[in-house]
């Protein structure tokens, strides 16, 4: 695909004000980079640069054209937000029917952009879109992009070079629509099997991890940052996973970062092949520090963190972008959501901007407000020379990535790029190798007094299933309406999770990993009346034991981390391999779980399966 850029684009960006008063040396993509931005720099006013520092979320039309305000999500319009507030990055939410819709709404933005004085093109971001799955905030969904497994999914491939390739593919459906960074991935360690955002990790094992994000980053980025590059913001830094409790930090009861094992070197490890892979971009978590030698305040605020750690012991000279919302309370779902401002709450939004510039970050995520960023520098708290310093960063890489030369896309060729038959095929596949076969034990004929593996099952048989389409049950046998008609039972699960007091927490699931004694009770009913195949949706590393115990137990367990029912069905016949080996080791119970140690991997004691565990059928 080629990009082309409408000429008209910036000829508007250059009769924004008079003609004397713009500069366009930075417009000419023969000189170097850094002069073009020097140049840029220099022209621009406090506004101008205050809109850089801020990113947020924007709505995308469903019809391509610009959209309105959305007070569903507090959302302004695109054109308050572009032209009102000055703002040149922005976290998409959303997604249209098509590609072409995807990459005509990105045209009408940036050429909205283009309007003003300097026609500083728009960064357009998103969280995860690729990954098959019902929880949006696990991964955005899929929409019209290929669907592939969660990253634990990919994990659970373990194949360095499908990893790269499934990055590659996304970078071509991202850069198709317009979108250029990646706001992933997340190599945290998983460390803590409560912990609620574990399953767009790569899993549990340092190694590991760092093989796979390394891999991801060489995938949306090449080789180097450019013109067909999507930039990568690499998080949490230093490691999100070792929630104390495995509770989130998006919340008050989850703030604490705990290091009981003495590990927290481990969990940079990650981020070392990620810097060697060259990621463009850092995210802090939200968590504090307890018990470092670090301040204990949240990584976005934290100096020693920010600049200690990663500036000058890394040498880090990229973006760094807070979580979203440290400065200012929000509304959630209609509730209220205070600013996740871990150790400085007592501090105004106010303080808390001056502490996060201080802390040696470039920009904030999910704030929308340049003007206290331009009262701070007209007070004297924060010097406009520290403003040009992130600005520098945050301009280069718009050069970089070519958006001041191409900032407009060929929509038609988005049509054709976007969840192509190649690109989904490529999805589905790796959801088919990522399942995992956990249990798979024999079934004795009664006729032949034969005993075989349960699985691979035949095709054509009487089935009774849960959680699966009955017409898409249909294709691979007869479906059944009760366990005692049928030869076989497949049962789709999840891991269990403790429900929340707000709508807003419950996205992220979180708690015990027990199930319900109504839950084994169930699986051990149907089990008894007929071979069952229990499924499990993996998101966390849930417990087993009373579901695989015998006597009563299912005849085969298998997990997934985001596969459609064909995906599963496919591999329970034996048309496709199962090649997942599991991406974190599963607790044989609850106390070991609560006595295992936050930042310490492996470290639940006596697991019924281990790291790497699944069979071949």
């Amino acid at each position: 695909m080629t990009d082309i850029i409408d000429s008209s684009v910036t000829d508007a960006a250059a009769s924004g004000t008079a003609a004397d008063t713009v500069d366009p040396t930075y417009r000419n993509a023969a000189l170097p980079v850094d002069e073009r931005v020097e140049n840029l720099l220099g022209q621009m006013s406090l506004e101008e640069k205050a809109g850089l520092f801020f990113q947020t979320m924007i709505a995308m039309s469903q019809d391509g054209e610009l959209a309105a305000a959305d007070p569903t999500f507090g959302l302004e319009s695109n054109e308050a937000m572009v032209i009102g507030k000055g703002m040149t990055h922005f976290n998409v939410l959303g997604s249209a029917p098509s590609g072409e819709l995807m990459a005509a709404w990105h045209n009408k933005v940036q050429e909205l952009a283009a309007t003003t004085r300097l026609g500083i093109p728009v960064t357009i971001s998103t969280d995860p879109r690729h990954s098959f799955s019902d929880n949006p905030l696990a991964g955005m969904l899929s929409g019209p992009f290929s669907s592939w497994p969660e990253t634990v999914g990919l994990a659970a491939i373990r194949d360095e070079a499908l990893v790269e390739r499934f990055a590659d593919v996304a970078r071509q459906e991202y850069t198709a629509v317009g979108i250029r960074v990646a706001l992933h991935p997340q190599v945290d360690l998983a460390t803590e099997p409560r912990w609620g955002r574990q399953v767009a990790t790569f899993g549990e094992d340092p190694e590991l991890t760092s093989v796979l994000g390394a891999a991801y980053i060489r995938g949306f980025q090449g080789s180097e940052l450019g013109a067909a590059s999507v930039a990568t913001m690499t998080k949490h830094f230093p490691g999100g996973g070792p929630q104390m409790d495995g509770e989130d930090a998006h919340f008050p009861h989850g703030r604490e970062q705990v290091y009981p094992g003495g590990q927290f070197e481990l969990h940079l490890k990650p981020f070392e092949a990620a810097f060697e892979a060259g990621t463009s971009q850092i995210m802090p978590y939200y968590g504090m520090p307890v018990g470092t030698e670090y301040e204990e305040v949240g990584f976005g605020f934290n100096k020693s963190v920010i600049t200690g750690l990663l500036r000058e012991r890394y040498g880090f000279d990229g973006i760094v972008c807070t979580d979203w919302g440290l400065i200012s309370d929000s509304e959630i779902f209609g509730q209220p959501f205070p600013a996740r401002a871990w150790g400085v709450e007592h501090l105004t939004p106010r303080e808390r901007m001056v502490k996060v510039i201080e802390a040696g970050v470039d920009q904030f995520g999910g704030e929308a407000i340049p003007e206290l960023l331009i009262e701070l520098v007209e007070s004297g708290e924060i010097s406009e020379a520290r403003l040009d310093e992130s600005a520098r960063r945050l301009l280069r890489e718009k050069f970089v990535l070519g958006l001041f030369d191409a900032p407009l896309v060929d929509v038609a060729a988005a049509g054709i790029v976007v969840g192509s038959e190649e690109f989904r095929a490529a999805g589905e596949a790796a959801q088919r190798a990522s399942i995992t076969v956990l249990t798979n034990t024999e079934i004795t004929n009664p006729v032949t007094d034969a005993a075989t593996p349960t699985l691979p099952i035949a095709t054509g048989l009487k089935l009774y299933v849960e959680g699966i389409d009955v017409a898409v049950a249909a294709e691979y046998g007869t479906v059944v309406a009760t366990p005692a008609d049928a030869d076989v039972a497949i049962i789709r699960t999840h891991a269990p999770f403790e429900v929340r007091s707000t709508v807003f927490e419950n996205f992220f699931h979180q708690g015990s990993l027990d199930f319900t004694a109504e839950a084994v009770a169930h699986l051990r009913e149907v089990a008894a009346s007929v071979p069952t195949i229990v499924d499990v949706h993996l998101d966390r590393p849930a417990i087993l034991t009373p579901i695989v115990a015998s006597p009563g137990a299912p005849a085969a367990v298998v997990a997934n981390y985001g596969a459609n029912a064909r995906a599963l069905l496919d591999v329970l016949t034996g048309a496709a391999e199962a090649k997942g080996r599991l991406p974190f080791d599963l607790p044989s119970s609850m106390a070991a779980v609560e006595a295992s140690r936050e930042d310490v991997p492996f470290d639940t004691k006596d697991p019924l399966f281990r790291f790497g565990h699944g069979l071949s059928i």
